[in-house]
């Protein structure tokens, strides 16, 4: 499991990291990650490629390279390296296809690879620029370790992390290896299973991509808005890192140095955690600006044990204190997700937002911010930087109209009815977006064509039985009554009715309910529909979670059911409960969806307004997931 080097680190301070123009432009530097957690740092040359890459893995760290894929990001690399920015981690990951279960996926033990070590204590990577307290962080932390100063494994959570102190002994950032991370194959409490890659404890993070979620949430707390603290994504070698035995998924204890890729946050000397504390004293402001933060990252784990407390001492500050946000690593999911905000239903979540800070949502560019994630972190996805716009739009459209922090947060959160999970108001608004740029291309389609042959077209998809969604006008301006009963035989989601319009025996209730006719206008005479008549349409659905993860059904074609159209890549997650999916469109479809889903938001925040006087507190379940 050790980390080689396989030529000697170039020259520089400790903690490298320099920008690439101040190397050849044919001599970067990589760090290359395989499933099971072995880090490799190497520097390129001209004539590198993918298979050379692959060649210098399987010496070094007697790994298998065949069927196997380099990935940086979305990019699967082939012969062309120029994509490849210096100090960034690449992943090997073995092809699905040609993985056999029943062969271990060993690691190397390191006895005969430490020799060629070369590596320094800690390497930033990934970072294009490097604050001034980060360096001095790192500069610190390896002080320390060379002053024979040990971390400290943190005991509590669900995956493997590490207090580094400073030479005075005191704690100085908190380190969490990639592939300890829970269902990572060397997690040291138990808590294996997958390799790195696959779907995680949030199935839209995947295991061994929180470290760069804790930096992107850095990194996008512009100004220290939210108080995040400084976070950087490294390569750290120490012996204290674990290394479980492959075969019978043993812990042993390690006198080499081991490399990992890891996330590094400044340590925060507090009192307690926001769950030992009483939220009436906590400032109207800190939770403004912590809440604003988990809605443009859609933090799913917004827990009260991952927000710091501290008294602040001094004259006229008694019973003051401070919030620190920390732990962003299920933030920015690959889908929307159901986000879990702890702050929801406190009450200085419903306050007004002040004016300085209307200025700084204004100020919010997630098109500016998507850039600046894709230069600081190159193996960030795609998809991930599309719910960032999808989110940072709705925050800034939604803070305009005079909504509150706990109006935004409760319509972009789910809802239970006993073991069923209902779309939020968001996800409703992204398929009803979805919906009316199906109806777009179809006009076009009607138009480019003629009428003559869509018709003809229209008559022999109905004889095979397929809805060309023929009843999409009817659908939004509400003028047809669509019944919705209980969930289907197959175990089907009952969410797709909606797009296929399907009537079954057993589906139609006594109970219907009926569309209203209502609809708002929005540019250039367009028709936009109510988004109260598809949310209430939702509710009367059953939407079965359960039937949908287990009843083995694929959806092809159907948005609604926030699957893809096209076959599934190497980098693309399997199949899930999410209701909205945002990889499914090309460039122009997202630039047209996104048009379309501004255009819905203000009858949604009207409706949102509207609706809140009579509406009780919606039931929400437990999905933290404290590590």
């Amino acid at each position: 499991m050790a980390v080689a080097a396989f030529r000697g680190p170039p020259k520089g301070e400790c903690c490298g990291n320099k920008n690439m123009e101040t190397k050849p432009s044919w001599r970067r530097r990589v760090f290359v990650q395989t499933e099971t957690g072995c880090v490799l740092g190497m520097e390129l040359d001209r004539s590198d490629n993918a298979h050379t890459v692959k060649r210098k893995l399987q010496i070094a760290l007697n790994v298998p390279t065949e069927e196997s894929s380099l990935i940086c990001g979305d990019t699967i690399l082939k012969n062309d390296l120029s994509v490849v920015r210096n100090d960034s981690p690449l992943f090997l990951t073995r092809n699905f296809l040609h993985r056999s279960s029943s062969s271990p996926c060993l690691s190397p033990t390191g006895r005969d690879l430490q020799h060629k070590d070369r590596s320094r204590a800690i390497e930033i990577i990934g970072c294009a620029e490097i604050s001034p307290e980060t360096k001095q962080l790192v500069k610190d932390i390896i002080s320390a370790i060379k002053l024979g100063i040990e971390p400290i494994p943190i005991q509590s959570g669900l995956g493997g992390a590490y207090y580094f102190r400073n030479c005075d002994g005191e704690n100085a950032a908190i380190v969490k290896p990639t592939d300890e991370e829970p269902y990572a194959p060397n997690n040291p409490k138990g808590f294996v299973g997958n390799a790195l890659g696959q779907p995680g404890l949030k199935r839209s993070v995947r295991v061994g991509e929180t470290g760069f979620r804790e930096v992107a949430a850095y990194l996008l707390d512009h100004d220290h808005f939210a108080n995040v603290p400084s976070t950087a994504l490294v390569k750290v070698t120490h012996p204290i890192f674990n290394i479980n035995d492959r075969v019978n998924g043993n812990m042993h204890p390690n006198d080499k140095q081991i490399s990992k890729i890891a996330s590094l946050q400044q340590y925060i000397p507090h009192d307690f955690d926001a769950s030992d504390h009483g939220t009436s004293s906590f400032p109207v402001a800190a939770v403004h600006r912590i809440g604003i933060l988990d809605i443009r990252i859609l933090n799913t784990d917004r827990h009260a044990g991952n927000l710091l407390v501290r008294r602040l001492e001094g004259l006229g500050r008694f019973d003051q204190v401070e919030l620190v946000p920390i732990d962003h690593g299920l933030c920015l999911p690959e889908n929307l997700e159901d986000p879990y905000f702890e702050w929801i239903h406190w009450p200085q979540a419903s306050i007004p937002f002040s004016d300085d800070e209307l200025n700084y949502i204004h100020s919010l560019d997630p098109f500016r911010d998507s850039d600046m994630l894709r230069m600081e972190l190159p193996m960030i996805r795609e998809a991930c930087l599309r719910v960032l716009v999808l989110c940072t739009v709705f925050l800034k459209e939604a803070a305009a109209f005079g909504l509150c922090l706990s109006e935004i947060g409760d319509m972009m959160s789910r809802e239970f009815q006993g073991h069923d999970e209902e779309p939020s108001e968001l996800e409703l608004i992204c398929i009803e977006a979805k919906k009316l740029l199906d109806q777009e291309e179809f006009t076009s389609f009607e138009e480019e064509v003629g009428d003559k042959d869509v018709t003809q077209f229209q008559l022999d998809c109905e004889d095979q039985s397929f809805d060309l969604n023929s009843n999409v006008d009817e659908k939004l301006t509400g003028t047809s009554s669509i019944p919705f009963g209980s969930k289907s035989r197959n175990g089907r989601n009952p969410l797709s009715k909606l797009e296929e319009n399907v009537m079954e025996d057993e589906a139609v209730n006594e109970e219907e309910t009926t569309f209203g006719a209502d609809e708002c206008t929005g540019p250039a005479g367009n028709l936009v529909p109510n988004i109260s008549m598809l949310s209430m349409s939702m509710k009367n659905a059953g939407l079965d979670e359960k039937g949908l993860q287990h009843s083995g059904t694929k959806h092809k074609g159907g948005f609604l059911a926030g699957t893809s159209s096209g076959n599934t890549s190497l980098n693309e997650l399997p199949a899930t409960s999410s209701f909205v999916k945002v990889t499914d469109m090309d460039e122009e479809r997202w630039n047209q969806f996104l048009e379309n889903f501004q255009r819905l938001l203000i009858p949604a925040f009207d409706n949102c307004k509207r609706g809140n006087m009579n509406k009780k507190q919606r039931q929400r379940l437990g999905t933290s997931c404290q590590f």
